[in-house]
């Protein structure tokens, strides 16, 4: 019998039950040797995926509103100019999490159910001499309209720039 309803959200999502039972056993003490035998391959699996023999890999237990304001806290300090675009409910979060952390936050004002607009970065980025702008924040999928951004985009209006920011 099965308990579940439709979940249409990024997370947490249904599990098929077969997967739930596979995943049932006891905890392992991240100590013990048995956790490196697997934590090890995993990692590698991770590498495989993003195509990268050499990429450093962080397991970070968090909600993606964690791993934001993990981000934000330890790579930026109060008073740090920020770019970043509202088009969806999760870059509308981001930007105030932004300005309670006291960093000053420059708004492209986008129409919600719209990509970032990698060209007003550009423009922002290439005039901004001073290198004032610290970070460049993007969501990539915003769930509430359904829109995936062109990361690779913002990248290249960064580098066109020659600008040092975060993405």
């Amino acid at each position: 019998m099965s308990f579940q309803n439709p979940v249409f959200i990024p997370g947490p999502t249904n599990m098929p039950e077969v997967l739930r039972k596979a995943v049932d056993m006891p905890t392992l003490d991240h100590r013990s040797p048995l956790f490196g035998q697997i934590l090890r391959p995993a990692l590698a699996g991770v590498r495989k995926i993003l195509k990268s023999e050499s990429a450093e890999i962080f397991v970070f237990p968090s909600t993606g509103t964690g791993g934001w304001e993990t981000a934000l806290s330890n790579t930026l300090s109060p008073g740090d100019k920020v770019l970043a675009a509202r088009n969806g409910m999760f870059s509308h979060r981001w930007i105030d999490m932004c300005q309670r952390h006291g960093l000053e936050v420059e708004v492209v004002e986008t129409p919600w159910g719209a990509g970032l607009p990698a060209d007003r970065y550009a423009e922002i980025l290439a005039a901004d001499n001073a290198h004032r702008i610290k970070a460049v924040l993007a969501t990539h999928n915003e769930t509430a309209t359904g829109v995936r951004s062109d990361i690779a985009a913002v990248r290249r209006a960064l580098d066109a720039a020659n600008h040092p920011a975060m993405l």
